[in-house]
């Protein structure tokens, strides 16, 4: 029966986040793409991150997804279809989009939906930095884009790069992410993508080797066994709330003042525009936050 429970709540914890992925107002490339007019399909984008993807490889959209972030300014007047989890099949169809967009976390819900419907889906792979840069690529590729895709990559490999080469010079810190909704949180293992960004920015995430699973319930017992140097606290969905609801835990909670990361102060809330579910565009800005929290002088304890 508990593990019944667990299973439920991943579920429904990462259906929710899913429909929380970030926008990026600050990424810009070294060069402003060049319109192109080889781009033949039209494409309906059903989540914020395929959105801002398109922007960025200068794409035109027949279809949005209906957001309380700000999507780009050039998708203004485009026609929204809907929350991300659950878009509007019938506006998709009369769109007649040649294909839509979704996110690979969403497949299992989606992907059955859309075939009754008659519509073709792709499942973005944006889990890890890697899988997105290969998705990048291809839809480059796939559009006449490629240029504009090569270049958008090569600049997160870059960052990437240099994070690594710092990293190899500093003591890896260890790092416990907890992934909060309104009313309950999970822990978020290397196979997240949160984890991968801390992998990638030289972290060692105290939850590891567990199969593929993104997220676990949570077991703060065992976690302050770990005893992480740093902890990060992902607020998604209502982020107001769930700042709120980790602020109240922490207080309430009497194991988390024996950590020492709560001991040195080295707690942190992500910032929801960088810190996504699954990969963005505003990748650059996130490793720029977790180099300064790894790597930066340490706060005063709460």
């Amino acid at each position: 029966m508990k593990y019944k429970k667990e299973a439920l709540l991943c579920a429904a914890l990462a259906g929710v986040l899913a429909a929380c992925q970030p926008t990026s107002e600050r990424f810009q490339t070294e060069e402003e793409p060049q319109a192109s007019d080889e781009q033949e399909e039209r494409i309906v984008a059903t989540t914020v991150s395929a959105v801002e993807l398109a922007d960025a490889l200068n794409l035109d959209l027949a279809g949005i997804p209906t957001s309380y972030k700000d999507l780009p300014e050039r998708y203004k007047e485009v026609t929204e279809i809907g929350n991300p989890m659950s878009p509007d099949l019938e506006q998709i169809r009369q769109l007649q989009g040649d294909v839509v967009w979704s996110v690979t976390s969403l497949q299992s819900d989606l992907e059955e939906p859309f075939s009754r419907a008659g519509i073709e889906a792709e499942f973005l792979d944006f889990q890890s930095v890697a899988s997105m840069n290969e998705e990048i690529k291809q839809i480059g590729a796939k559009y006449g884009r490629a240029e504009e895709a090569a270049q958008l990559v090569q600049s997160f490999e870059k960052r990437a790069d240099e994070l690594a080469s710092r990293a190899e010079n500093e003591e890896p810190p260890t790092v416990l992410i907890l992934m909060g909704v309104p009313g309950s949180y999970l822990v978020a293992t290397e196979h997240s993508y949160v984890g991968d960004l801390v992998k990638l920015a030289g972290g060692v995430n105290v939850i590891e080797g567990e199969q593929e699973a993104e997220y676990l319930a949570s077991n703060t017992e065992h976690l302050q066994k770990a005893n992480p140097d740093i902890i990060l606290r992902a607020a998604h969905g209502m982020p107001d709330e769930v700042v709120e609801m980790f602020n109240e835990e922490f207080k309430t909670n009497d194991i988390w003042k024996h950590f020492n990361a709560v001991q040195t102060g080295r707690v942190y809330d992500l910032e929801e525009l960088l810190f996504g579910t699954t990969g963005n565009i505003a990748v650059m800005e996130a490793m720029d936050e977790l180099e300064q929290m790894f790597y930066g002088e340490e706060e005063q304890p709460l």
